[in-house]
């Protein structure tokens, strides 16, 4: 029992409370060594407040040593508690993941993989526990100088703050100049790759092919994807029964600025912009029906259902304008660099609008946007928010929208009363409309008119990337304050701090679930856009997304 002396015993009575705290449902099931980073992160959260709390005793004034016997037997309770509370929670654990699993249709795991994550936790937890008593340790090295010259209290307080922010700083260069290594290293070597399948286009509709002023190898890997793919009007036409156009297609590459590489520039984007406007021009895009704008997520990513559902909903009369704003993956640009989808949303629309509003209103293709993601916080920064978009659009679909959007952020919360965040009702719905599924489009309580043109917020209630916030550390948010949707483990409650790490390891494999849940926005696409573009015909509909989903298209 001596080597347990060596630690604080409210800090390991709080640290197991938090043990099974983190192994309570959250919005998705988890590898299990993810759920094991998340128990050893809670545990040492748990510990770290159990030591404070004690300090903060101390401090104040109260005498809470308690005879060596006394202390004796509280060790041994707390002993036999954790030998009974460890093996209870982790299969209380492993059922609550079954039960995430079956909600988005994942079959149930293995109760043997388990045990691993006691063992990750605990190696975990005790790697970070022995670097905060290192930097505790140099906090009263600081405060062993500063002492001299201030008074105890003052100079412990400098101390504190004075390693914080080494750390601080230290990680967040680290961090900075980690990801632009990557950048400028691995990420544009990826960049420069082609996918599996992909070949240079032939038609003069497409950006990349002999015809266009942007060359093949300057797209990047996702942007001579998204070139490369879609529907032919063959496809098409095998679907809808008409006579169809070969879809347009223009994208400009990051690879084609000089010296590209780490948190684009303004001006980047700006000449981006210009060269994908260049490209409608060239292709006679301004002269289709619909011209959608879609803003990419981090290495130039867009959606091949969403883009294949306008495009078959449309006949092929459509152009798809989008371009490349870093050689980042998303997962690191989220971290790292949430300026370059904001540039790049706001250059790409503002050239298109320009050019765009100097057309014929009677003649001119009705103007949409889009985007996933980072994509979709990218591209809402074009606007100030729903009027905005409502008064420059003829609609939008925003698919999966990160929680710190800003526009996103203030549209949901003037929702009407009585409707959840989850799926919130805004003025009764009349031009923005927000849905999980494309039935709730129309079956939402407080629904209204369905007035043009329309703005749909496309998002699951189990997707961490729509619901992931700094927030959730101390602060309850509503929408687990009201019901849970409807993939949503319902005993799933808030929790200080776990919730946090929770939902933070949610996101690492949110797209790694079938479609339809978490991060994972699929061929439902055709549904949104068909009430986006006002198409009565469900049968058409229907047939476009069997299409999508059978790859019969």
């Amino acid at each position: 029992m001596k080597w347990l002396s060596r630690f604080s015993f409210l800090g390991l009575v709080v640290g197991l409370l938090f043990y099974c705290w983190s192994l309570t449902p959250s919005l998705l099931p988890r590898a299990w060594y993810l759920q094991g980073v998340a128990t050893g992160i809670s545990i040492v959260t748990g510990y770290g407040i159990g030591v404070l709390v004690a300090w903060g005793i101390r401090k104040c004034g109260f005498d809470v040593r308690v005879p060596p016997k006394a202390a004796k037997v509280l060790w041994i309770l707390l002993a036999l508690v954790a030998i009974v509370v460890v093996p209870t929670f982790l299969a209380l654990g492993s059922r609550w993941q079954n039960i995430s699993r079956e909600l988005v249709g994942i079959e149930s795991g293995s109760n043997w993989d388990y045990p691993g994550v006691l063992a990750v936790a605990l190696l975990l937890s005790l790697i970070l526990l022995l670097i905060g008593r290192g930097l505790r340790r140099v906090a009263q090295f600081v405060t062993r100088q500063v002492v001299r010259i201030l008074p105890v209290p003052v100079a412990r307080a400098v101390s504190v703050v004075v390693v914080g922010a080494v750390v601080f700083l230290a990680l967040e260069g680290l961090l900075a100049a980690g990801i632009t290594r990557i950048a400028d290293g691995s990420a544009k070597v990826v960049d420069e790759g082609t996918a599996a399948g992909v070949v240079q286009p032939q038609s003069p509709d497409r950006s990349g092919s002999d015809a266009s002023e942007q060359p093949w190898d300057s797209l990047g890997r996702e942007g001579r994807t998204f070139v490369a793919g879609g529907p032919t009007p063959e496809e098409i036409g095998a679907v809808t029964g008409r006579p169809a156009m070969m879809p347009i297609r223009v994208y400009a590459g990051y690879r084609s600025i000089e010296n590209a590489g780490g948190q684009s520039e303004p001006e980047e984007m700006d000449t981006l912009a210009s060269r994908v406007v260049a490209e409608l021009d060239r292709t006679n895009a301004f002269d289709r029906e619909y011209l959608a704008v879609a803003t990419t997520t981090g290495r130039g990513w867009v959606n091949e259902d969403v883009a294949s559902s306008l495009e078959y909903l449309a006949d092929g009369n459509s152009a798809i304008a989008a371009m490349q704003y870093s050689f980042l993956a998303s997962p690191l640009a989220f971290l790292a660099d949430r300026v370059s989808p904001r540039n790049a949303g706001r250059a790409l629309f503002e050239a298109v609008y320009d050019r765009w509003s100097d057309l014929d209103p009677n003649t001119r293709p009705k103007l949409l946007v889009f985007g996933e993601s980072l994509g979709s916080y990218g591209g809402q920064s074009a606007f100030s928010g729903a009027q905005d978009m409502i008064t420059r659009t003829d609609g939008a679909l925003w698919v999966g929208t990160p929680n710190f959007t800003e526009q996103w952020r203030r549209i949901t919360d003037s929702r009407d009363p009585g409707s959840r965040e989850i799926l919130p009702v805004v003025y009764g719905g009349q031009n923005v409309r927000f849905a999980a599924t494309p039935a709730d489009l129309t079956d939402l309580p407080g629904l209204r008119q369905w007035e043009i043109p329309r703005i749909v917020y496309w998002q699951h209630p189990s997707d961490p990337i729509v619901w992931w916030s700094a927030d959730l550390i101390l602060n309850r948010p509503d929408w687990l304050r009201e019901e849970r949707g409807a993939d949503v483990d319902k005993s799933m409650s808030w929790i200080p701090f776990v919730t946090f790490w929770q939902v933070t390891l949610d996101m690492v494999f949110a797209a790694d679930v079938p479609s339809g849940h978490g991060h994972d926005y699929g061929t439902e696409a055709a549904y949104f856009w068909a009430d986006i573009l006002g198409i009565e015909d469900q049968a058409f509909t229907q047939r476009v997304f069997d299409a999508l989903s059978t790859g019969t298209g």
